[in-house]
């Protein structure tokens, strides 16, 4: 079940990244950010997240890969 949650809210997040752009453009683009000196806010805000995301996967990733070990070495000494 927590897995799920975790799906969903990548999926969400996402959807939503994948949004930003489109209403970005429609609500002036960035001009309107730049001329108030945002920009700079938004592209570190989406460098934390990215940064956050990519750390997220690693840390997953040696999970993963050390319940597959685990899992390896049981099966070679049950047989």
């Amino acid at each position: 079940m927590k897995i799920m949650n975790s799906q969903v809210k990548l999926t969400i997040f996402l959807i939503l990244a994948l949004l930003l752009p489109g209403v970005t453009a429609w609500a002036g683009g960035g001009d309107f950010m730049r001329s108030i000196g945002k920009i700079y806010v938004v592209v570190a805000v989406i460098l934390v997240i990215f940064l956050g995301l990519a750390f997220y996967l690693w840390r997953l990733d040696r999970k993963l890969t050390n319940l597959e070990h685990q899992i390896k070495d049981s099966d070679e000494r049950t047989h």
